[in-house]
C-alpha cells in the first residue's frame, strides 16, 4: 500500500506518495542543493506512464527513480514520455540519459530554447551570464566569493548532459500518451521558457518552480538573460490566478491545497520587497548590492553576508531584478554609465 501524500512525512523522504487517482509523488534527491529534493510526478493511464519532471542527472537520482518505478510496477523502459517544466538540470537532465538508453520522447517549453542554447555551449563557464550582471549590480565582492567558491568545488559545466527536446511545448491543450488532458501555460519568470500544467477534470495543477509552498523561486539565474524577469514572473502569477483553483503538486515542498491562496502570499512577499527596496533606495542604497546588504534575507532573516556565495549572488539579482522593475513603472530612475547600474529614488 502506498503512502497517501498527506504530510505525514517530510516531503523529501524517499518513497512513492499517492497524490490522486493515478498520480503519484517521487521525490529524488538533489547533489550540493539547499532544496534537497526534486519532485517527479508520475501519471499512471492504462499501460502509458507520463512524468513530469525527470530530475537531476546523477546515479542517486537515477538509482532512486528506477526504485520508486519498481514499485509501480514498472521500469524505466515503461516511461513513455517526460514531460518538463523548465530547462533547470534538477528538471531537465535525467530525462536525457533515460532518451538515450529507452528512446522515451522529451517535451520541453518551447521559450527555453536560447537558454539550452546557451548552457549547451563548450567549454562555457559557471554562471557565464550572471558574472557581468552581478558586477553591474556592484557585486564585485560577491564575484569575488564566487570564483574561490568554483575554484575550491568546481560546478558541473559537463555540456554534454544537454540535449534537444523531442517536442517544444507551446500553449494550448495537449494530450498525454494515456489520454489524458493537460492545459500548458506559459509562465516565464524563474526561466524564460518555464511551463506550468494543469488537469482541469481531477483539479490539479503541477506547478514546477512557479508556484513554490515554501520560497520564492529566484528570477535572476537566467542562463539567456531577460530585461524584466520579475515583471514576467508577476504576469505569470496572475496567468495562473485567473485559471480555475486547483491542488497545487510543485517541484519542490510538499503539495498544497490551493494554487490560488500560494499565488495570492506570493503577489502580496513582492509588493512589500518591491516597496521595502524603493525605500532602502530613498536611504542612500545605489547599487543592487548596496540595497541587498540592507535587506534581510530567508524566512529566518538572514543578512547578506551570511548566506554562502551563490545564495549571495542570487540575492544580489534579485534585488535588481525588482529595481529594473521599479525603474520600468517609474518608481526610481536607473542610471547606467556602462560598468554600474545606479538607482535614485
Amino acid at each position: 500500500m502506498r503512502p497517501l501524500d498527506d504530510g505525514a512525512r517530510h516531503w523529501t523522504e524517499p518513497g512513492i506518495y499517492s497524490v490522486a487517482p493515478g498520480v503519484h509523488r517521487i521525490p529524488l534527491p538533489m547533489p550540493n542543493s539547499g532544496l534537497k529534493a526534486v519532485n517527479v510526478y508520475a501519471i499512471i493511464d492504462g499501460d502509458a506512464l507520463t512524468l513530469i519532471d525527470s530530475g537531476w542527472a546523477c546515479d542517486e537520482a537515477h538509482e532512486a527513480l528506477e526504485k520508486a518505478l519498481s514499485g509501480l510496477g514498472a521500469g524505466l523502459g515503461d516511461v513513455s514520455e517526460f514531460l518538463i517544466t523548465h530547462v533547470h538540470r534538477d528538471h531537465y537532465t535525467l530525462a536525457l540519459p533515460v532518451r538515450r538508453e529507452h528512446g522515451t520522447p522529451v517535451a520541453l517549453g518551447a521559450r527555453e530554447e536560447p537558454a539550452l542554447r546557451a548552457v549547451a555551449t563548450p567549454g562555457r563557464p559557471p554562471m557565464a551570464d550572471q558574472l557581468p550582471l552581478l558586477r553591474r549590480a556592484g557585486g564585485d565582492a560577491v564575484i569575488t566569493l564566487l570564483t574561490e567558491a568554483f575554484a575550491a568545488t568546481p560546478p558541473p559545466t559537463d555540456d554534454t548532459v544537454w540535449e534537444q527536446p523531442d517536442e517544444w511545448l507551446r500553449e494550448g491543450r495537449r494530450r498525454t500518451v494515456g489520454g489524458r488532458t493537460l492545459d500548458v501555460l506559459a509562465t516565464p519568470g524563474h526561466t524564460a521558457g518555464h511551463v506550468v500544467f494543469s488537469d482541469r477534470a481531477e483539479g490539479l495543477q503541477f506547478t514546477g518552480d512557479h508556484v513554490l509552498p515554501h520560497i520564492t523561486p529566484s528570477v535572476g539565474l537566467h542562463a539567456a538573460p531577460v530585461p524584466l524577469p520579475l515583471r514576467d514572473f508577476l504576469e505569470s502569477l496572475r496567468r495562473v490566478r485567473a485559471l480555475p483553483d486547483a491542488r497545487m503538486l510543485p517541484a519542490h515542498g510538499p503539495t498544497g491545497a490551493s494554487v490560488h491562496a500560494r499565488v495570492d502570499e506570493l503577489l502580496r512577499h513582492h509588493d512589500r520587497r518591491l516597496d521595502d527596496i524603493a525605500h532602502t533606495v530613498s536611504l542612500g542604497a545605489h547599487t543592487a548590492y548596496e540595497v541587498a546588504l540592507r535587506l534581510p534575507w530567508t524566512r529566518h532573516e538572514t543578512a547578506l553576508s551570511d548566506l554562502d556565495p551563490f545564495n549571495q549572488a542570487l540575492a544580489v539579482l534579485e534585488v535588481a531584478a525588482h529595481l529594473d522593475l521599479l525603474v520600468a513603472r517609474a518608481t526610481l530612475t536607473g542610471t547606467d554609465d556602462g560598468v554600474l547600474r545606479t538607482y535614485r529614488a
